[in-house]
């Protein structure tokens, strides 16, 4: 089992922000493939995330005047939405060690929820053709990815008791026949802080990585 950082962000961090953090991990492994993979885990402040080449007729509102900040990023998929509540995991890994498979990688993501969901009691599935994971047909986790010669950004958000509202004002990823659910919609006492160490077990057991904190000089720039 290798090493790998894990950062954590206690309070909500602006999109924008975190996206400078994956930048930031992602040019060391760039610089070094060699070095340690790293993960963020994290909650957004209230925003809205467009994929590279999204559609804006998913936007229900104008997006020169959204209701919460929109970032167009250079991940695959279509707009979500995130605020706290929201367990967002940034792996920012060297693919070349874990398979060198971009459609594998996203399969394993879905697993680390899967996992999970497991062991909460609860069945979480896949839906033949599309990114995610659903319980009883509504979308609980969203896998969007993106990378650069191997080294992987962005990854997945799982809802748990983020408020959905935000989610009604856009086609969630694309998918206008699928509702979007939150686990503590199956598991009322369930809450974000509760799952975070859950999430990153059932991520470290998956892709083998054995997780611990940064070290100075390893801070993150504005952290």
């Amino acid at each position: 089992m290798a090493d790998a950082i894990c950062f954590q962000a206690q309070r909500p961090v602006p999109f924008p922000l975190a996206w400078r953090w994956q930048q930031q991990l992602q040019g060391r492994l760039l610089a070094a493939p060699e070095g340690l993979d790293a993960v963020l885990l994290l909650e957004h402040e209230p925003c809205y995330t467009l994929g590279r080449g999204a559609d804006e007729r998913f936007l229900g509102f104008d997006p020169e005047d959204p209701p919460a900040p929109l970032h167009r990023i250079d991940r695959g998929g279509e707009v979500t939405f995130h605020a706290p509540g929201q367990l967002v995991l940034y792996p920012v890994l060297n693919l070349q060690r874990h398979g060198a498979d971009l459609h594998g990688y996203m399969r394993q993501l879905e697993a680390v929820v899967i996992d999970l969901l497991a062991e909460l009691g609860l069945r979480g599935e896949r839906i033949d053709g599309l990114t995610g994971v659903w319980l009883e047909g509504r979308k609980v986790a969203a896998i969007g990815v993106g990378g650069r010669r191997w080294i992987s950004q962005h990854g997945l958000a799982l809802n748990v008791d983020v408020a959905l509202e935000g989610f009604g004002r856009v086609v969630p990823c694309g998918i206008a026949d699928r509702p979007v659910g939150r686990l503590q919609d199956w598991r009322p006492e369930l809450c974000s802080a509760a799952l975070r160490q859950p999430l990153l077990e059932a991520f470290s057991r998956r892709f083998g990585l054995r997780l611990r904190p940064p070290q100075p000089p390893e801070a993150l720039q504005g952290w």
